[in-house]
This record gives structure tokens, sequence and C-alpha cells, in this order.
């Protein structure tokens, strides 16, 4: 057999577009699976970060909600007894002002302001 030197032929044309186009493939296989990885690394790092906004959103709105409840809760109860106990050195005046004050605030209701007017005046 008689050995050919110079270009390849037909059969090691196609073997070397083969192999490059084997190599081409395998690399962007890669590349794409990298980006792939990437871009799930970064979607799952913003679900995360979300998700923990999300709570500390929650907890501030139970906070605030726990301290408006509070601060509702402690001035109602502690302001019928306060007015009450005043009695000793204010006049009726000043009292009535300040019941109307809680009312108008909204710290003591209806029912409550009528009673502690009635019990200032009877």
């Amino acid at each position: 057999m008689v050995r050919r030197v110079g270009r390849p032929g037909l059969i090691g044309t196609m073997a070397r577009t083969a192999v490059i186009s084997g190599t081409a493939t395998a690399v962007s296989g890669g590349v794409q699976r990298r980006q792939m990885n990437r871009q799930q690394a970064n979607y799952e790092e913003q679900q995360r970060a979300a998700a923990e906004e999300q709570a500390r959103m929650q907890a501030a709105a139970q906070q605030a909600a726990a301290q408006q409840a509070a601060a509702q809760q402690v001035p109602a109860a502690q302001a019928p007894a306060q007015v009450t106990s005043a009695g000793g050195g204010d006049d009726l005046m000043a009292q009535l002002e300040r019941l109307a004050q809680l009312k108008s605030s909204g710290i003591l209701s209806d029912a409550e302001f009528a009673a502690a007017k009635a019990k200032l005046l009877g």
C-alpha cells in the first residue's frame, strides 16, 4: 500500500472534523451546564433572601401588633383607677377635662367614660 504525503484524504478530513465537532460540543455543553448551575444557585439565593425578608416583615408586624395591643390594654385598665384615685387634690373641672382627653385619644370607651364621669359627679 502506498502512503500519501501531504493533504489528508476524505476519510482523514472527516475524522478531523468529527474530532473538532465533538470537542466543541463537549466544551459548549460544559459551559451551558456551568451557566445553568449558576442561574440555579442565584435563583435559590434570591428565594432564600425573599423568605428571610418575609419572615422579618412578619416578625416586625407581630411585634407591632403586640405592642399596640399592650398599649391599648394597659392604659384602659389604669385610666379609671388614675382618675378615681386623683380625687383628693384636683378640682372637678380638671378631672373632667382629663377624662375627656382620655376618651378623645381612644383610651377610654364611651361606657368607661360614662362610668368614670358618673363616679366623679355622683
